[in-house]
């Protein structure tokens, strides 16, 4: 594979900052529009409300929305939505989607409600019950859009980056490689397909239901818990050193002894890993001197 940067590598030091920046601004495009929107209807009806009080309205729920964001991120990543997953979290979506509204619509009244005392006057939600199925009926659409737009972003990032898989058993012949220890992994990336050594792999990081297969500078996900990759890996040249991380033995050249019990990993690329008390024995005893000790 070719080590010539792409988009993507370029966009990485970016991406927290563009993603930040996305979800603001749709809040304060949206809130815009949809504050005009409310403020047009109101006059139509020639309605005795004063024009501030749309914009209350649509800018505490597109807040406490955008402040929702996070906790959706955070629960796709938890239970992500894939062809064989997707029955199993169904039912948990359903629930985060009541706990989304019900988050959303407590939060928007208490800041109506501050925001109209401070002018002077009451807010009046209405009558609960049927206030929060009124808004649930909103907010679920919101919720799906956003969950929608979640996958979508992450489903891209993972066809320009490359996913890895183990290598299936070939319908002829005997498998290249024996399927419980792997040599190499298949990396598929935008319709084209490349082989990873098993060996060129420097460290191995969970993130949800993946591991993050580290090689040459670039992350390739692999759809599997870090336990499940373990197993799979000679254990002569890896370890486990967290309860997150898997390193290459070669790769390690000084385990640094933190006070706290711990260690920290210095790796030949300048990469530094963080190492349990759990684990550390472990390593130091099989990397040797090899590793700074």
């Amino acid at each position: 594979m070719t080590d010539t940067p792409n988009w993507l590598e370029r966009y990485q030091p970016w991406r927290r900052s563009a993603e930040i920046s996305f979800w603001i601004g749709a809040f304060l495009v949206n809130a815009v529009l949809n504050s005009l929107t409310v403020i047009m209807d109101v006059q139509r009806a020639a309605l005795a409300f004063a024009a501030w009080k749309p914009v209350v309205w649509e800018t505490s729920s597109g807040f406490l929305m955008l402040l929702l964001v996070p906790a959706i991120v955070l629960f796709t990543r938890r239970y992500p939505l894939h062809q064989d997953t997707w029955r199993r979290y169904l039912p948990y979506y359903l629930v985060a989607s009541v706990v989304w509204s019900l988050l959303h619509v407590l939060g928007m009244v208490a800041l109506r409600k501050f925001v109209y005392a401070l002018q002077g006057e009451h807010y009046d939600f209405g009558y609960w019950p049927m206030e929060l199925v009124y808004e649930y009926m909103k907010d679920v659409r919101e919720f799906v859009a956003t969950v929608a737009l979640i996958h979508a972003y992450r489903f891209i990032l993972l066809r320009v980056q490359g996913e890895a898989s183990l290598l299936d058993e070939p319908d002829v012949g005997p498998p290249v490689d024996a399927v419980e220890r792997p040599e190499r992994f298949l990396v598929r990336k935008l319709g084209r397909e490349f082989l990873v050594a098993a060996n060129d792999i420097e460290w191995i990081q969970a993130s949800g239901n993946y591991a993050n297969l580290r090689v040459r500078g670039r992350d390739y996900p692999l759809r599997s818990t870090i336990a499940g990759v373990e197993t799979r890996l000679d254990p002569l040249r890896f370890a486990r050193v967290h309860r997150s991380y898997i390193v290459n033995l070669d790769q390690v050249t000084m385990i640094e002894p933190l006070d706290t019990g711990d260690a920290r990993l210095h790796l030949k690329d300048g990469t530094t890993l963080p190492c349990s008390r759990r684990y550390r024995s472990g390593l130091r005893d099989r990397a040797g001197s090899s590793a700074g000790i």
